[in-house]
């Protein structure tokens, strides 16, 4: 799926110059004239950036940021505005803003930070499949299994395993053979990268 830039501007000619800039480096854009409209269509399962200003008079753009944020949506926003300070700044990064751009700004330096905001959410996207692939592995282990491997990640033996369990060290043998081909590891060492993936301990 292709990234698509959202700009957000209650400001026509803001809007339409942002429009033309992003798509001079052949990116999809969608415009919105407020946070409403925007929020109405906001898929979280497409790649991309959102940018913003500040002032509009419906959703201002620390509310909207603000707001994707308590939703868990990662879509990195750019907030932009006229009015910048210091303070307006830590305020953008505290409501969850991946950069503040103050106007006027430089088109190149504009299409710089759009371009990493997207390549950013490339990046998170890719992290967070190789994440849910190791989820839906550890999922498919029967109640056993996920025991057993608790113990092959601590590094414990066969015979060690099959006293605390309580069951012969063939059954373990059994359950770590079959625990190993579900997670798709060819090694303990395997095992504990792909536990380290999911945010196990």
């Amino acid at each position: 799926m292709d990234p698509t830039v959202s700009i957000i501007d209650d400001d026509r000619l803001a809007r339409e110059s942002l429009k033309w800039l992003a798509e001079s480096a052949h990116l999809s854009v969608h415009e919105f004239e407020c946070g409403h409209d925007f929020l109405d269509q906001f898929d979280q399962r497409k790649p991309g950036c959102v940018v913003l200003d500040v002032r509009m008079p419906d959703i201002n753009g620390m509310e909207l940021c603000a707001r994707l944020k308590k939703t868990g949506a990662t879509t990195p926003v750019i907030i932009v505005t006229g009015h910048a300070d210091v303070a307006m700044a830590v305020r953008a990064m505290k409501a969850g803003a991946y950069d503040f751009v103050e106007k006027p700004y430089n088109d190149a330096l504009m299409l710089e930070r759009i371009q990493s905001a997207i390549a950013y959410d490339r990046d998170k996207r890719k992290n967070q499949a190789k994440v849910d692939d190791v989820w839906f592995r550890i999922n498919r282990l029967t109640p056993r299994e996920h025991e057993v491997m608790t113990f092959v990640l601590r590094s414990k033996q066969n015979k060690v395993i099959a006293s605390e369990l309580g069951i012969s060290i063939k059954t373990v043998e059994i359950h770590r053979a079959h625990l190993m081909a579900k997670m798709n590891a060819t090694s303990p060492t395997e095992l504990v990268r792909l536990a380290l993936v999911a945010g196990l301990d």
